[in-house]
């Protein structure tokens, strides 16, 4: 197929060697299947900022840190060399996440480095060889979907062992292969510690798991993982390798009533994001 314009760049510095075919479009990406030497990788195209859907981008950058101070201070006042920079950094901040969560343990595509707004990473494939498919498009049995479900929060819980919570974690953004769930789409992930948002994107992550995998195995939706896991975090009391129960008692102290209220909105606003989606994917 003909060479795309961003990817050219790669294929003149003989980082790619041929673009075989477009995966995927998505809000936020274009994918490619590319062959780099004898190797069959996929490049992720990021979309300009103006082309992106993804309308709570700030709430996903608070807490990323700027070494140098001109650039954090023309993303500050918003100039055009601030707003390079800050697509600078949304780009990058996928692939330093997929490199942390490998390390960690975490089923993540592996990264080969990201090149002018061009992510090259694993393809992740089924036991043919094929491109693995979304867990939205995989039926499953109810004890495999328990199985599967373990592993995705082991996952999430070596992601916050490791500093970071996805963020919009859902069944759109996870590929099962042969082994089981995959993690994709890392460039909203956030620091836990750094981001006051980070306790309702996890629970939104989890809960997300929960409410899907609980088709299958109807168990699942009375489980309470997201509050346990947050509850051992903010102890100090969490590890990678902590065994969990999936219950959690309430505290009874007063509830904040105006924090419950935002996340009630947020929580409403998400599921209609998620709807759009699904009816995105069924129309194309």
């Amino acid at each position: 197929m003909k060479i795309p314009k961003r990817i050219q760049p790669l294929v003149d510095d003989g980082l790619v060697d041929e673009v075989l075919r477009q995966l995927m479009s998505g809000k936020e990406a274009v994918v490619y299947v590319v062959r780099c030497g004898s190797e069959i990788r996929c490049a992720k195209v990021y979309k300009e900022a103006a082309k992106r859907s993804f309308k709570q981008a700030v709430q996903y950058q608070e807490g990323r840190k700027v070494r140098n101070s001109r650039r954090a201070r023309a993303m500050e006042k918003g100039s055009k060399f601030g707003r390079d920079q800050q697509e600078t950094l949304w780009h990058n901040a996928e692939v330093d996440a997929l490199y942390r969560l490998a390390a960690a343990g975490v089923r993540v595509p592996e990264p080969y480095g990201c090149f002018d707004g061009v992510l090259l990473m694993e393809l992740v494939t089924d036991d043919n060889g094929e491109v693995a498919p979304r867990l939205n498009d995989v039926a499953m049995s109810a004890e495999q979907a328990l199985a599967d479900h373990a592993i995705v929060i082991r996952d999430i819980v070596r992601m916050l062992c490791a500093g970071l919570v996805h963020g919009d974690l859902s069944e759109f953004n996870v590929l099962v292969d042969a082994y089981g769930p995959v993690i994709i789409d890392l460039p909203q992930a956030v620091d836990a510690a750094a981001n006051n948002h980070a306790q309702w994107m996890l629970e939104r992550d989890v809960n997300n798991m929960r409410s899907y995998y609980g088709q299958y195995a109807p168990e699942l939706l009375n489980t309470q993982y997201a509050k346990e896991i947050w509850a051992l975090y903010e102890e100090g009391d969490l590890a990678p390798d902590t065994e969990l129960t999936g219950l959690f008692e309430e505290s009874g102290e007063a509830a904040d009533v105006d924090s419950v209220l935002l996340e009630i909105k947020e929580a409403f606003a998400e599921e209609q994001e998620r709807l759009a989606r699904i009816s995105d994917s069924e129309e194309s």
